[in-house]
């Protein structure tokens, strides 16, 4: 439903490697038959394994096309190490974290530690009310946006756990890091398509910090809350189901989300037929205008129109968003009802994290009848000046 928005992270992102931490603890053989599974509902792109006062997590999906894997193990002090090959050993009480995403945040308030945040790129991008508050009191360190940003910046602070969002592009700092004792993982909750998939990342999160139990309480209520939303509206007749547009263009190209996507997945439980179904894929299509006028002039609604302010902003940016139906009716809805004081767009803070409240705002704009009472939370509908 949008081009990605972590471009600002990437270059820095880029900086912060994956690494491993030495051990002086004497090993011991875990035998594969002393592992429990832990099994997850939607997630894709990771595995938790549980040992004996251990965890096991592989990213096996760290980025989109990834060709390879990484093990982390999550282990008290001073206890054994199991024979294993592991890419980062991690303390599961880290109580100093850099994060990279603002998708990340929601974790922390969500489990309650909000307060171990110490480092964020561009904090301006920051919504959240705990997040913003530390960040205010000078207790988060704004580590820059710009394509030089210091590693040994990172270094000085001494984290005890980074947490990271990559493209997995550059992997030239791992040795830097790995000297400094630094653990660093990746998030890989992006490459999910099930929106309750990124979701259960918090999982993840929650087994990095000591707050497992936590994690899967805060989860399992989001995924009640999205089904019985989705529930509401699956019977919903097809005739009955409004044809809906999305995306924008972009030096001649419209980025809209394949059909095989996170944001067309959500149109669909939301009771809408999306114009593009046909086009199969998880990323962002790209497609040309005429394609896009010949499938879409008709849509009743455009749903993910980018972030402008107004109808006659986005008309003047390309006049040829005139000539659709969603237009000229004035059903464009945009996902900028809720900023940050210093303008982070909390649908792309809290989104990932709640699918159920992207679901219900979709509901309330194509089928309000079936949700009377409900305010739209991100979205909003564009009007004119």
């Amino acid at each position: 439903m949008k081009v990605s928005t972590f471009s600002v992270f990437q270059v820095f992102l880029c900086f912060l490697l994956l690494i491993g931490i030495n051990s002086c603890s004497e090993p011991k053989v875990v035998e594969e038959g002393e592992l429990e599974t832990i099994e997850l509902e939607f997630a894709k792109g990771f595995s938790i394994k549980k040992g004996d006062e251990f965890y096991i997590l592989e990213v096996n999906q760290p980025w989109t096309g990834a060709d390879k894997s990484f093990n982390y193990l999550v282990l008290e002090e001073n206890r054994d190490l199991p024979i294993g090959n592991f890419d980062v050993v991690i303390s599961p009480d880290p109580q100093r974290l850099i994060l990279t995403s603002t998708t990340h945040i929601p974790h922390l308030d969500l489990l309650g530690i909000s307060d171990q945040l110490v480092g964020f790129p561009n904090t301006d991008l920051v919504s959240s009310e705990k997040a913003r508050a530390l960040i205010d009191q000078g207790l988060v360190k704004d580590l820059g946006s710009g394509p030089y940003a210091n590693p040994e910046v990172v270094i000085s602070m001494e984290p005890d756990l980074i947490v990271i969002s990559t493209l997995g592009e550059d992997l030239k700092y791992l040795d830097l890091f790995k000297n400094a004792g630094i653990p660093a993982v990746i998030n890989g909750e992006y490459v999910e398509q099930h929106p309750l998939g990124r979701a259960e990342w918090i999982k993840f999160t929650g087994i990095l910090t000591g707050k497992f139990e936590e994690s899967v309480k805060v989860f399992d209520e989001i995924k009640s809350d999205y089904f019985q939303a989705k529930d509401l509206a699956a019977g919903i007749e097809t005739s009955d189901r409004p044809s809906v547009l999305s995306g924008i263009m972009y030096k001649e190209i419209w980025y809209a989300p394949g059909n095989d996507s996170w944001g067309a997945r959500i149109l669909q439980d939301a009771g809408g037929s999306y114009v593009f179904q046909n086009q199969n894929g998880t990323g962002s299509l790209q497609l040309n205008y005429e394609f896009v006028l010949e499938n879409g002039i008709n849509a009743d609604y455009w749903i993910g129109s980018a972030d402008f302010p107004s109808l006659e902003e986005m008309g003047k940016s390309d006049p040829r968003y005139k000539n659709f139906e969603a237009f000229k009716s004035g059903n464009v809805y945009t996902y900028t009802l809720k900023k940050g004081p210093t303008g982070g767009l909390e649908y792309f803070e809290l989104g990932y994290m709640r699918p159920d409240l992207i679901l219900k705002d979709l509901i309330k704009i194509m089928h309000p009848e079936i949700l009377p009472d409900y305010e739209l939370y991100f979205y909003q509908s564009l009007k004119n000046d």
